[in-house]
């Protein structure tokens, strides 16, 4: 079990820039990365990456999104596996113009498989100040939190069917790229490219996560459940449908589970199963 600061190359530019989790528990005094997105960013994208790959685990980050003319990109903080047959878990921030709203947009892939979006308004302006962006995944669920407010979860359903992210090891990433095809109002709004350079800022990292090793084996031992403090707090936190329930009442904006014109046969297996609890 680890709790630590992400390292990052602050003046990273390209997807591939690594993290060094190090040991330890208390979070540091703000340690900022810097992305930056231009017409010089050659693959249209920034971003880092962490060394350590994971398996179950709470991460958290403060991020403090594009300012102003946004549109057209897209800040992200995430998790995910390698493959076509990947897990991942995201946190995407979708720009906008000037004045109006950030769109929040969260996402879980299992076995390659994602089409699970659930979209949200934020209760803040995300570009004026820092904020706290969490994900907990262990083998119970998936809770989103933003400021410590929980706005989804994702239930584990494996015994019904439903594949769970319970057997692939994930990296920490964030990004910041450019997605006008269809990140501002469905791609009809594009990147202008004279509002440029785009700056998302990352700064406050820190994570309770069972590390695996490059070598393979590691991960969280068979007693994490039951162990005591962090571990144990993130490895056995389930929350239902109405933890959440604030957030879909007042701010959400898309769920995948009532878009009928896109689901004709009826919604996938996990939106019943949680309607009823």
């Amino acid at each position: 079990n680890r709790r630590a600061p992400l390292k990052a190359d602050r003046s990273c530019n390209s997807r591939t820039c690594g993290g060094t989790p190090r040991q330890g528990r208390r979070r540091r005094r703000r340690q900022l990365v810097t992305l930056t997105l231009d017409n010089s960013s050659g693959s249209g994208a920034s971003g880092f990456q962490s060394k350590d790959q994971f398996l179950f685990g709470e991460f958290s980050m403060e991020m403090k999104l594009v300012p102003g003319e946004s549109a057209g990109t897209v800040a992200t903080f995430y998790l995910t596996s390698e493959g076509d047959a990947h897990d991942e878990i995201d946190f995407e921030f979708l720009g906008n113009v000037s004045g109006e709203p950030y769109v929040m947009h969260t996402n879980v892939f299992a076995q390659g498989r994602g089409n699970r979006e659930q979209e949200f308004y934020l209760w803040f302006d995300p570009t004026a100040d820092f904020h706290n962006y969490t994900l907990l995944w262990n083998p119970h669920n998936i809770i989103w939190s933003v400021d410590g407010v929980p706005v989804r979860v994702f239930r584990n359903h494996e015994p019904a069917g439903v594949p769970y992210l319970s057997g692939q090891a994930m990296r920490v990433h964030g990004s910041l790229w450019n997605g006008e095809s269809w990140a501002t109002e469905g791609g009809r709004v594009k990147t202008n490219w004279s509002a440029a350079p785009f700056v998302t800022s990352y700064g406050g990292y820190a994570s309770s996560a069972c590390v695996v090793p490059a070598s393979g084996g590691g991960g969280c031992p068979p007693n994490a459940s039951s162990s005591p403090g962090d571990a144990g707090a993130w490895m056995g936190r389930q929350l239902g449908p109405e933890g959440v329930a604030w957030a879909r009442e007042k701010y959400m904006i898309y769920d995948y589970c009532d878009d009928r014109w896109r689901f004709r046969q009826g919604p996938p297996a996990e939106c019943n199963l949680d309607r009823l609890g």
